[in-house]
């Protein structure tokens, strides 16, 4: 839940309008009754860049077993269609759990075919306790605040002052929102999406997806999975691996994308100077991460706050020059300037990530049971980090709040369906966040379904981002639900797009029309 690296999407979307529940009916929806809503009240909410955004609101309840109960507000936004006739509602997600969808909504609108964006309202929405949506939760204001103490637990004094914040975060949750927690969950989240689609008088919806997006889809598949129309699921989360397993799973993942990087500034030594060996590179920038450790640059910039400036590396290849110049300025010149300022973009986190990071915490821990005996992550970690030092640590002090965590815990939903209409995956081999074979877990366990690989790329969040590739077999989905057929793993095959110019390299150079740098700044990091 990272400060956005790149805002390139318009003013802040203004909420307008409220949707309320009326008397309760006999549903299918898996509770005893469900509500029934009236139409959403739509209003402008243009920006520069999409002039045609309306925004509404919507109450739901809070606890969607007592459906006459309290209620809380989704903030929804939406393009609408413009052709003639429409395929209905196409909801999107940028993924999280805590992301904000606001935003998605214009830029799928405005980065797909005009005529296949035409035939849809693209309906974005923040997720309960997210951002407009209210009540947002913000459990502890300033929690990442720098300079935290070094990950990496060498000593049990920076164990224990580790422990200590993640026990503080998680008793902060319990005390401002002990009743929410209960309810802040995906299986909660997707009967959301239902009561959107009820709202939206859609008979079904399209959904479509980014990472932890495709959890919440495809539990929203399995819950109804009548409702569907299509549904695009892109870097996919291991369903079968929530939370614990897949975060470690993901340490090792963002270990060989963090050693790709370094290879790569090897590769452009003329503009880095840092050395033509990986290896080298390597152990020069452990050998930053050490110097910090003692000395923060500009009094922000600790070894925990560096690895939280270069784990969106991990995320997204664009941002590479920009990391690998910070870099060599702190080496080479001695310069901590360029780093803080890359902290500044990547790293530290504002207030919005402080919502975004409460409302991960409270999904991540309640969807699932996590050790509740620190014992087993101290060894579990260590373990891991024999083989993947970059990410380990920073990782499990990310989600340690859950050893902790107030509200207990559910058991994951099983999303195997053989009953949802064709869906399609689109999954890069290298994806860090969401590894290969989640989105291998995820095609056998969706019947009938189509994974789309980008083979050789590393990006998390491939669709919508530059691959024409890619985007062909989307839009054809999305058109008239054409999808590949082939045999093994992957049903289709695409090939990664190069990885990018030093800075000084690309300037030179023609720029290529890329939405990616749109796409990153609004999926975010820790997704």
């Amino acid at each position: 839940m990272r400060k956005r690296a790149v805002a390139l999407c318009g003013a802040a979307v203004v909420l307008a309008g409220t949707c309320t529940a009326v008397p309760a009916e006999a549903g299918a929806s898996g509770t005893a009754t469900t509500p029934r809503y009236a139409g959403l009240s739509w209003k402008s909410c243009a920006t520069e860049d999409h002039p045609t955004l309306q925004c509404a609101s919507l109450k739901v309840p809070l606890d969607h077993a007592r459906p006459q109960g309290e209620k809380i507000t989704l903030a929804l936004s939406r393009v609408p269609h413009t052709a003639r006739t429409s395929k209905g509602p196409l909801l999107v997600n940028p993924g999280g759990p805590g992301g904000s969808g606001l935003k998605l909504a214009g830029f799928v609108a405005s980065a797909l075919p005009a005529k296949v964006a035409a035939q849809y309202d693209v309906v974005g929405f923040d997720p309960r306790g997210v951002g407009a949506s209210g009540p947002a939760l913000d459990c502890r204001p300033g929690h990442f605040d720098p300079v935290r103490p070094d990950s990496l637990p060498t000593a049990p004094a920076i164990e224990r002052a580790n422990l200590d914040r993640a026990r503080s975060f998680a008793a902060a949750c319990g005390k401002k929102y002990a009743h929410l927690l209960p309810h802040i969950d995906t299986t909660g989240a997707a009967r959301d999406l239902d009561a959107v689609r009820q709202a939206l008088g859609a008979p079904r919806i399209s959904y479509f997806g980014y990472s932890y997006g495709t959890y919440l889809g495809a539990v929203y598949a399995r819950l109804f999975p009548e409702r569907v129309r299509r549904m695009v699921l892109d870097s996919v989360v291991d369903p079968t691996a929530v939370w614990y397993e897949a975060n470690l799973n993901q340490d090792v993942a963002f270990n060989d994308r963090h050693r790709a990087f370094l290879a790569w500034v090897a590769r452009n030594d003329p503009a880095y100077r840092l050395g033509t060996d990986p290896e080298k590179v390597e152990a020069g920038w452990y050998a930053m991460r050490a110097a910090l450790a003692k000395k923060p640059a500009g009094g922000r910039v600790g070894a925990s706050e560096l690895e939280d400036t270069f784990i969106p590396g991990g995320y997204y290849n664009g941002y590479w020059p920009i990391l690998a110049e910070a870099f060599a300025a702190y080496v080479n010149d001695k310069d901590p300037e360029p780093l803080v300022e890359a902290y500044e973009d990547f790293g530290a986190v504002d207030a919005s990530g402080d919502n975004g990071y409460s409302v991960y915490t409270s999904v991540q821990c309640r969807d699932a049971g996590w050790p509740r005996d620190w014992r087993r992550w101290r060894e579990d970690n260590w373990a891991v980090y024999e083989k993947a030092p970059f990410m380990t640590w920073n990782n499990a002090w990310y989600n340690a709040p859950c050893a902790f965590w107030p509200a207990g815990s559910l058991r994951p939903l099983n999303v195997a369906n053989g009953k949802v209409p064709p869906v399609l995956l689109f999954q890069a081999t290298g994806d860090a966040a969401t590894p290969y074979e989640g989105g291998v877990t995820m095609h056998r366990l969706l019947a009938g379904s189509s994974l789309v690989v980008e083979e050789g790329g590393g990006n998390h969040g491939v669709t919508l981002s530059g691959n024409a590739c890619l985007d062909a077999h989307l839009a054809a989905y999305l058109a008239d639900g054409t999808v590949p057929r082939g045999h093994g793993e992957a049903d289709a095959v695409c090939e990664a797009l190069p990885d990018p110019k030093p800075a000084a390299a690309a300037a030179k150079a023609t720029p290529a029309s890329s939405n990616g740098p749109a796409l990153h700044g609004l999926l975010g990091f820790r997704r």
